[in-house]
């Protein structure tokens, strides 16, 4: 368990943990809340399962994961479980939606689709953060040290 939690005071999981709660939160809001112009909890789940095909069970992790996750990111809260699954939700994104679209954004307008550029950018910050941990101004640092 206290591995879980055990970090060090750098600056480093701070910064990688900031920036990944900061640019994950508005996708999260998105899918949860409709915020950005974002469907919302309801809106976002009956894609995922409609139009995807996605299992109600995934779709549902995904929107938490992406919601509830950028904000435990972002106090450092399960800094290392988060990571994890959000690399696992950005690799669930390149194989059901982006691969096919290539390697980069659609910058210009002229794919038919996002490619998954973004996504590995996410997936590199999340595995640094599974090594690294929290880092600095943490609650996992604070429960590490009561364990």
């Amino acid at each position: 368990m206290k591995a879980m939690f055990q970090t060090d005071d750098s600056w480093t999981g701070l910064i990688l943990r900031l920036t990944l709660g900061l640019v994950m939160f508005p996708h999260g809001a998105q899918k949860l809340l409709g915020w950005y112009g974002g469907y919302g909890f309801s809106g976002t789940l009956g894609f995922f399962t409609d139009t995807m095909h996605l299992p109600w069970l995934i779709a549902f992790l995904v929107i938490i994961g992406e919601s509830f996750g950028s904000v435990a990111l972002l106090l450092g809260l399960l800094t290392r479980f988060t990571a994890a699954s959000l690399a696992v939700i950005m690799v669930g994104a390149i194989v059901t939606t982006h691969l096919p679209h290539g390697f980069f954004m659609n910058w210009f307008g002229k794919q038919q689709g996002e490619g998954y550029e973004y996504h590995l950018l996410v997936i590199g910050i999340a595995v640094a953060l599974l090594v690294t941990g929290a880092g600095r101004w943490s609650a996992d640092r604070g429960i590490a040290k009561k364990l």
